[in-house]
């Protein structure tokens, strides 16, 4: 029977803007393994199949308006492999997801990292296949200005190739280490991957055994036509945010079509968006838990959360219409923004307010039992293979999630009930994915 999938997302100190003001909130946590092991264990007691890192490459969000920057808590975090390295050796079966960019990285050195973190952790990593949109980031690697949008997408797709090919140095056979005969390993299988393309000039072959689970997961998050089409091709499971079914629909058919066109079975490539589920026994408990994290939030922190994507709105009447988005450097979020303020008619103010607590993401604020019945629905009515669950505040969000809303869902057989494998892919019920030959 078809099972629902989880993933957690532990950005940061929790998905609210506000989050590190939460009395429950450990202010420096985003810089604590401590921290984060707790979350990540949780999260597998739970039985999700994954815990998933986002990652920014620069301080930003906060240049507009002015004195924003010093009130969010953007500017001290760990670098998401080296921790999910760490948190590998303190968990058992959860998988370990990391975002890394393909703009401001390179194929082999990204290649090797996540095989390291897939055989620290016994089968369990993935990469999150992003592109950079900020302009910040480009000043931090030594240029003057953001990438084309064309260019990092073209880039993307083929690092991906690349990164896929390296993950395949090896057959599996390839490493004899026979002590006997002296042989340490059989040539005959080894691939280099001499690779030479429009961005990327890659001999090989990877110097690292092959996974124990073909390769690690890629996970992929663009909602551009452009981005939308690596995911059918490149990724095992797709991120989105979406805030309401239709929508939600049309993207999963729109991803399961694409993956059907570049020849894969669409059962193979999940669709997981974002959901942030504010729970409670009651639902006046549930509401009282938005409240309090909703009166934390500073009115310049709010306005500095639609900068990245809508651009500087200083000079508008913010308790007016939210103005078109002009080339913003993040297409796709931009416009679900837009979108939704334009067909909710709220004011700069009010989506700054929504925007505040979920980043764009879909919210619930409910009983267990109504959480649940609307996870039932988009998962059972093509809209969802699961979701990424994205917490107001850690730990407070996926432990009650955990204690709430998990057991809602093992009781209407939605859910596991224990770890079906110990690796990633295998929990997942994703087929391995060997070496394409040609």
């Amino acid at each position: 029977m078809r099972k629902l999938r989880l993933g957690l997302s532990m950005f940061r100190l929790g998905y609210h803007v506000a989050a590190w003001r939460h009395p429950d909130v450990q202010a420096d946590g985003a810089m604590d393994l401590r921290f984060f092991a707790h979350i990540a264990r949780t999260a597998e007691r739970g039985l999700f199949d994954l815990v998933f890192m986002a990652d920014e490459l620069a301080i930003r969000g906060g240049t507009k308006p002015e004195g924003a920057a010093e009130r969010m808590a953007n500017v001290a975090e760990l670098e998401p492999l080296t921790l999910l390295s760490a948190i590998a050796a303190l968990t058992e079966r959860i998988g370990l997801v990391s975002t890394v960019s393909t703009t401001y990285s390179e194929p082999y050195n990204l290649a090797r990292q996540v095989l390291s973190l897939d055989h620290l952790s016994g089968g369990r990593a993935g990469w999150n296949l992003v592109t950079s949109w900020g302009a910040e980031d480009a000043l931090n690697f030594g240029h003057a200005t953001l990438p084309g949008y064309d260019q990092r997408y073209a880039r993307a797709g083929e690092f991906a190739q690349i990164v896929r090919g390296l993950w395949h140095s090896w057959d599996p056979q390839g490493l004899l280490r026979d002590k006997a005969s002296g042989r340490f390993s059989d040539f005959a299988h080894l691939h280099p991957v001499n690779h030479a393309g429009p961005y990327f000039r890659v001999r090989g072959p990877l110097n690292m055994a092959p996974s124990v689970q073909g390769e690690p997961v890629i996970f992929s998050a663009g909602d551009s036509d452009e981005g939308r089409d690596i995911a059918a091709r490149e990724a095992d499971v797709v991120f989105t945010a979406k805030q309401d079914i239709d929508s939600a629909r049309a993207f999963y058919a729109d991803i399961k079509a694409r993956a059907v066109r570049h020849g894969r079975d669409p059962s193979e490539v999940l669709v997981m968006p974002g959901l942030m589920a504010i729970t409670a026994p009651t639902s006046p408990e549930a509401n009282a838990k938005l409240t309090e994290l909703q009166a934390l939030l500073d009115p310049l922190v709010g306005l500095a959360s639609l900068y990245d994507r809508l651009g500087d709105l200083s000079g508008h009447d913010i308790d007016g219409p939210v103005p078109e988005p002009k080339d913003p450097a993040f297409r796709s979020r931009a416009q679900v923004m837009y979108d939704l303020a334009r067909a909710k008619g709220y004011t700069i103010r009010q989506l700054y307010e929504l925007m505040a607590i979920g980043r764009g993401h879909r919210m619930l604020v409910g009983t267990p039992a109504e959480i649940a019945d609307e996870m039932q629905l988009w998962f059972e009515t093509g809209a969802a293979d699961g979701f990424n669950m994205i917490p107001t505040h850690l730990p407070a969000g996926i432990e009650a999630m955990v204690d709430l809303v998990v057991p809602e869902l093992q009781r209407r057989g939605l859910f596991r009930t224990s770890y079906e494998a110990t690796t990633l892919r295998g929990n997942l019920g994703l087929p391995r994915r060997d070496r394409a030959v040609a």
